[in-house]
């Protein structure tokens, strides 16, 4: 975690979403930033 997002993460997001696995998935937000924006909201 931490770490910049690779081109293959993406993909993977997305071929998921374009999966029938995703069928139930409707109106969701789906990060892919390696953890950034949970490291960015936690108190410190």
């Amino acid at each position: 975690m931490g770490s910049l997002a690779r081109i293959e993460d993406v993909m993977a997001a997305v071929v998921y979403l374009a999966s029938p696995a995703a069928a139930m998935v409707t109106g969701a937000h789906l990060l892919v930033d390696g953890g950034w924006t949970r490291n960015r909201l936690s108190p410190s």
